[in-house]
């Protein structure tokens, strides 16, 4: 009776072994939210949007990768454009596995660089007074695009980008094509005075060159191992892009 066991057990033991290194081997995205609540002065909230962090992870998440969520605070970040109409929205806000990420995201000191094939910042406009003068995850952002690895912003998102420099000294959006929430969107949504500066006017002064299609529509720039898409509509199509990247190395 032990003879025969022997072989299920080395087969089970086998086969556990392969989902771990299949695991282990499972590209990383540190996906970027933001921790920052106060809409200027309007007496308004913010944080991140929402459908820019659910239609992302649902694409990483089917193609089997790791996500780790970090704020620059930590714990549970801010929520925006808290839309349970969309599917997607509703899928995630409503699992607890995502809950219990979303709500011990990581704080930045808390991250190894070598640790992440992707860092991907979601936007919102909390992003806008958060994300560009942070130091930790410009520098986390700066060493995982060294080290041939992919950094991905969509709408205000890429207001990460706008002090990352690189081991050279140079802003690494110069002489790049990005799409970021434009000047025309932040004017139809009434911000444009709110916002510390204008996101699009901000990327081209550091030497990057703005590409954009209408309000709202669907928009994505990939240059290099540089993702970055336009608004919420871009989340899903620039996780995809991401995806593309990832398997043209393999």
């Amino acid at each position: 009776m032990k003879t025969r066991l022997y072989p299920l057990v080395f087969a089970l033991l086998l086969s556990i072994s392969v989902l771990a290194q299949t695991k282990n081997d499972a590209p990383k995205v540190l996906m970027v939210l933001s921790s920052h609540q106060e809409l200027g002065k309007t007496g308004k909230e913010t944080g991140y949007y929402l459908s820019e962090v659910t239609h992302a992870y649902e694409v990483f998440q089917t193609n089997n990768y790791q996500i780790t969520l970090v704020s620059p605070k930590g714990g549970n970040p801010p929520v925006d454009g808290f839309d349970l109409t969309d599917e997607v929205n509703n899928k995630y806000w409503n699992d607890a596995t995502f809950q219990n990420k979303l709500q011990n995201t990581l704080k930045p000191s808390k991250v190894k660089a070598k640790d992440y094939d992707v860092i991907y910042y979601a936007g919102g406009h909390g992003t806008m007074w958060d994300f560009p003068n942070n130091k930790k995850l410009a520098k986390i952002a700066a060493q995982i695009y060294e080290n041939q690895g992919i950094v991905a912003a969509v709408c205000h998102g890429p207001s990460a980008l706008v002090n990352i420099k690189l081991s050279n000294g140079n802003h690494l959006v110069d002489g790049k094509t990005v799409s970021v929430f434009t000047n025309e969107e932040e004017t139809n949504v009434k911000l444009e005075n709110v916002v510390p500066f204008l996101l699009e006017d901000k990327l081209i002064a550091r030497g990057a060159t703005v590409n954009k299609a209408a309000m709202w529509q669907e928009k994505v720039s990939v240059v290099e191992r540089l993702v970055t898409g336009q608004n919420p509509a871009s989340a899903k199509l620039a996780a995809e892009k991401i995806v593309e990247l990832i398997e043209a190395k393999h």
